[in-house]
């Protein structure tokens, strides 16, 4: 899933760091995984007969907990909440969590299970491997989608090809064009090769030359290709994801930081104040030694 570059987001400080906290992400993972367990427990009839109104009551408490999650990690951006927008992830969790408050979705109980499963996928924003592959199926997807207009392209030349070839003698599998592309398609994973080959075999002196080299260029060739798109776009998604962490490990020490420089300024102002008090005071003990030698000259 794509995301801003959020690190340069000025935040809350005491409060992001509580929301960025492992313990507290370690805590919200664990709640996904009893909210999957739950989840799960309702698909049997026996339990949802026996313990239906546990499981209720434990989804409540479930939501409830994801809420405050919500709330807060919108609050830790402080005086511009619409930053917390500015994240994939973010607009991700807001409409699987804040999508139960609304009363139309409310009385569809079929949107409310797809919403609570996908409560289950939010587990993927806490673990730093997840959201990298998350990452790669995003970048890779332009990539992807010139590689399967390509393929569907292989797949029409042979198709049309294999219809010319053996249409008349295997109808259900070259009868027309739809059914050819399909066979082909099903040959992309090299499932039941041996037997189209030899089905086809005696129908044409070509068929080792036709099956032969669709298989090195569809199969060899393109799922290869598609292999190094995707390790490609993991590389990219991994440097990114460090990139990130170091900005944001740059950014919670900026914070602190920020903190310490205004403990330093006021303890500065308290010590200020004490030396001003201090001066005062000896002022008014100079003042009164003065007093006392005028008067006593005087006598």
């Amino acid at each position: 899933m794509a995301t801003a570059n959020t690190t340069d987001i000025p935040r809350w400080a005491p409060l992001a760091r509580l929301v960025d906290a492992d313990a507290f992400q370690l805590v919200i993972s664990g709640v996904i995984v009893l909210n999957a367990i739950v989840l799960g427990m309702e698909t049997y009839p026996a339990l949802l007969e026996s313990m239906g109104s546990t499981l209720v009551l434990l989804n409540d408490i479930f939501y409830i907990v994801f809420l405050i999650e919500l709330i807060l990690r919108i609050l830790s951006y402080g005086r511009r909440p619409w930053n917390f927008l500015r994240s994939g992830w973010n607009v991700f969790d807001l409409i699987v969590i804040g999508g139960a408050l609304i009363p139309y979705l409310r009385a569809e109980a079929q949107i409310l299970r797809l919403l609570r499963l996908a409560r289950v996928i939010r587990l993927m924003r806490f673990l730093p491997d997840a959201r990298v592959l998350v990452s790669t199926m995003g970048k890779a997807i332009p990539s992807v989608f010139s590689m399967l207009v390509f393929t569907v392209l292989i797949l029409f030349v042979y198709g049309i090809v294999g219809w010319s070839m053996y249409g008349t003698a295997l109808p259900e599998q070259w009868g027309n064009i739809g059914q050819a592309m399909l066979t082909l398609f099903v040959l992309l994973t090299l499932e039941n090769f041996p037997t189209y080959l030899e089905q086809a075999q005696p129908y044409n002196s070509l068929t080792p030359l036709f099956f032969l080299s669709f298989v090195i260029i569809a199969v060899f060739v393109v799922i290869n290709l598609v292999i190094g798109i995707v390790i490609g776009s993991m590389e990219k998604a991994r440097e990114e994801e460090a990139v990130a962490n170091r900005n944001l490990a740059g950014s919670g020490e900026q914070a602190e930081r920020l903190v310490l420089l205004g403990q330093l300024a006021a303890v500065r102002e308290q010590l200020e104040a004490i030396e001003s008090g201090l001066q005062a005071l000896g002022d008014r003990g100079r003042a009164t030694k003065r007093s006392r030698k005028s008067s006593t000259s005087v006598e």
